[in-house]
């Protein structure tokens, strides 16, 4: 085929890294990828959370010896990743749960509905986060 004929088609599937960086995300996607690293969060820390709960369950020693742990600034921040995610993720998930009902399907009412999960996620883990390190 000549050169002439050829035409310049775009690949559809295949984006190299400089096309990456210039993309830019909607915000139910951005939802859509928190949904999915929060879940990812939460999976890989239940071992861990309830291997603590089931060794500050035997005693009220181990139960003050892990509560001198959770003192520490950097616990208070794993911690509260963790509640960001369970958070984030119950909110996303009522998202989906209505998109699979057909509900908020176009691109008006999927956008509202990630700013509804952004703005009641982030505060209530601002909620948490004040708790947490102790202003009320």
């Amino acid at each position: 085929m000549s050169e002439a004929v050829k035409k310049d088609r775009r690949q559809f599937g295949v984006m190299t890294f400089a096309q990456t960086v210039h993309y830019r995300l909607p915000l139910a996607g951005i939802v859509s990828i928190l949904h999915r690293i929060s879940g990812l969060l939460m999976f890989v820390l239940l071992p861990f959370v309830l291997y603590l709960l089931d060794q500050s369950l035997t005693s009220e020693i181990s139960f003050e010896h892990f509560r001198g742990y959770t003192s520490h600034f950097l616990v208070k921040l794993a911690i509260l990743a963790l509640c960001w995610a369970y958070l984030h993720h119950i909110c996303a998930g009522v998202r989906h749960l209505l998109m699979d009902l057909h509900m908020g399907l176009d691109k008006l009412s999927a956008r509202k509905s990630s700013v509804a999960v952004l703005s009641v996620s982030l505060p209530l883990t601002a909620l948490v986060a004040l708790k947490l390190f102790g202003a009320f």
